[in-house]
């Protein structure tokens, strides 16, 4: 093959014209109203952020130091550049409601090979975020099971890179298997448990904000940036990881009853309610404790302890794990319809595009979920989000460019929603998220750059070929079979 063949190979674009169509074959249930999604969203949004990575960022960790009542600032900074790109999607969510999110935005707008680049990376990155959610309950779930006199061994419940002794992380192990469970079950059972769930969260924040006001020290707030700006930048793009759940949900785009018209407004609403919670959280946390005191694993549960409320820490450990669940249940949802998407369109075996009586492709759900167990029960949880982050800005980029790119291309296509200030924000977006992750440790950049590696050798050596946009591919005689679910 010429070079020329092989560009023009790589840079193939799925037509948007053929989305509909396939999406009445995908063996996907529409299940998902537009509240049931906005909770979703804010499932996916709120969760460790608030529980676990804001008392980290503030009291720093090994090598990284604490930024005390500034943790503010850097939600807000990850707010803001998550904001461009959430307006990015919901443009896209408004024109393409099909399973795959960035994936299939990036293969629409780019070309085949950057869609992959994309759909590849979220694999990871979604099965991390997952892990570090993980990671965090099994925090709480050690608070909790301290406060009421039962103290688990250290070698089971951290890992042997945090240094304290610890070999395997078992609570954040079953954690994830559980969800995995729950969201085998099918989309509709799953929906109606986010939405409960969601609701249980949203109080529970709303009541750790309302009681703690009362426990604030403004001498807390001295210093407010204790160790200067650029730590706070570096915080920012570590709590990245809890801003942008409403593009796991905006894979669920074709499960949705009315996706062009409520996939826009669930990804808007979920971000200014969780922005909202956080601001406010933040406030309360940094002025309940100083930042130096604040327990990084649980964040509100040292809070409440040290201004002598254990019996409302013991609380909030336990309604942290339920409200932290669905963060993982959202993300393990979207790296499943991800893989899915993925191997429908022939990048992927389509052994992995099966869906099963639920409408649920139970195979990806499983390795998936076995996957996030093995990466929470063996790595610290600085280190997996981390690597989630510098996969959700790398994906937030080609969202971005995607969306100038298709609006000047093709200015016909309808649309239920349009970003404003075209190209103004999403060029904001793209230069905030890659500045954010020059933020991100040499060896996160490492191990990125390690997995992208292994990911274009599968699209060379498989993916290109077997590609339903090759005229040629082998699998075009499976296609009425992997439209057929399961028995």
């Amino acid at each position: 093959m010429s070079s020329r063949d092989m560009s023009q190979s790589i840079m193939r674009r799925k037509p948007i014209d053929d989305i509909e169509e396939e999406n009445k074959h995908s063996g996907l249930f529409k299940s998902l109203g537009l509240w049931q999604l906005t909770a979703i969203g804010v499932g996916g949004i709120i969760g460790v952020g608030i529980f676990s990575l804001a008392g980290l960022v503030a009291a720093g960790s090994e090598g990284n130091p604490g930024v005390g009542p500034a943790v503010l600032i850097s939600f807000l900074v990850a707010g803001l550049a998550s904001a461009a790109a959430a307006l990015s999607y919901a443009e896209f969510a408004g024109m393409i409601p099909r399973a795959g999110s960035a994936y299939t935005y990036g293969y629409v707008a780019l070309g085949e090979v950057i869609g992959w680049f994309i759909g590849w990376d979220l694999l990871l990155e979604y099965i991390a975020i997952v892990a570090v959610v993980a990671i965090g309950i099994s925090g709480y779930l050690d608070a909790f099971l301290s406060g009421i006199g039962i103290h688990m061994p250290v070698w089971m419940t951290s890992t042997v890179d945090e240094g304290k002794g610890g070999i395997v992380n078992i609570p954040a192990i079953l954690v994830c298997l559980l969800v995995t469970w729950i969201l085998s079950r099918g989309t509709k059972a799953f929906g109606r448990f986010e939405l409960v769930a969601v609701a249980i969260k949203i109080i529970l924040i709303l009541f750790i904000v309302g009681l703690g006001i009362f426990y604030i020290d403004t001498n807390n707030y001295n210093p407010f940036m204790p160790s200067g700006f650029g730590p706070v930048l570096a915080g920012s793009a570590t709590v990245f990881f809890a801003v942008f759940g409403y593009d796991a949900m905006s894979t669920a785009a074709e499960e949705a009853k009315d996706g062009k018209k409520h996939m826009p407004k669930a990804i808007i609403l979920s971000l200014i309610i969780a922005m909202l919670l956080y601001v406010a959280a933040t406030l309360v946390l940094t002025g309940m404790q100083n930042y130096k005191d604040i327990d990084p694993k649980a964040g509100f549960a040292s809070a409440f302890t040290s201004v002598g409320l254990p019996v409302i820490a013991t609380i909030i450990s336990v309604f942290a794990v339920l409200s932290i669940l669905t963060v993982m249940l959202t993300f393990l949802l979207g790296v499943t319809r991800v893989w899915f998407s993925m191997s429908r369109d022939g990048l992927l075996p389509g052994w992995f595009a099966k869906t099963d009586r639920h409408g649920t492709p139970q195979r990806v759900t499983w390795i998936a979920g076995i996957a996030s167990a093995f990466l929470a029960g063996v790595f610290p949880i600085k280190e997996v989000a981390d690597l989630t982050n510098i996969g959700i800005l790398a994906a937030f980029v080609v969202v971005c460019l995607s969306v100038i790119i298709f609006r000047y291309k093709r200015p016909d296509a309808p649309r239920t929603f349009r970003l404003p200030l075209m190209p103004l924000v999403p060029a904001f977006g793209v230069l905030a998220s890659a500045f954010l992750m020059l933020q991100l440790h040499w060896e996160t950049w490492l191990r990125f750059g390690v997995w992208l590696v292994i990911g274009l050798a599968i699209y060379f050596f498989y993916g290109r070929k077997n590609s339903l946009m090759n005229p040629n591919s082998p699998r075009h005689e499976e296609i009425e079979e992997m439209h057929r679910p399961l028995a």
